[in-house]
């Protein structure tokens, strides 16, 4: 993810529960933020990466036991597009309903 993308979701995803566990799930993997002005992620599993983007996201889809998930987040996505390291894109609209102004 990249930084305000991670904010948005470190605020709130602990503090959530579903029936389904996906918070849980949520919670519980591993997460990268790339930003070079996020301090320390106070999200648990969280890392920062902070230089040499690409070469880190190489390193990481090597280690990866599976697909690398990138929310939200389009300068990242045209950052990893640019050096060749975007497999497959499957993008996801969400409506969002739009409030009427008063009269």
């Amino acid at each position: 993810m990249g930084r305000v993308t991670y904010e948005g979701f470190a605020e709130a995803w602990p503090t959530r529960t579903d029936e389904m566990g996906f918070a849980n799930r949520m919670n519980g993997i591993p997460k990268y933020v790339v930003s070079a002005t996020l301090g320390e992620p106070g999200w648990s599993n969280s890392t920062v990466i902070r230089e040499d983007i690409a070469e880190e996201i190489v390193e990481l889809k090597r280690r990866s036991d599976g697909g690398i998930l990138v929310n939200g987040s389009g300068h990242l996505v045209r950052t990893l597009a640019e050096h060749g390291l975007v497999d497959e894109y499957r993008p996801m609209v969400y409506p969002v309903e739009r409030q009427q102004a008063a009269a």
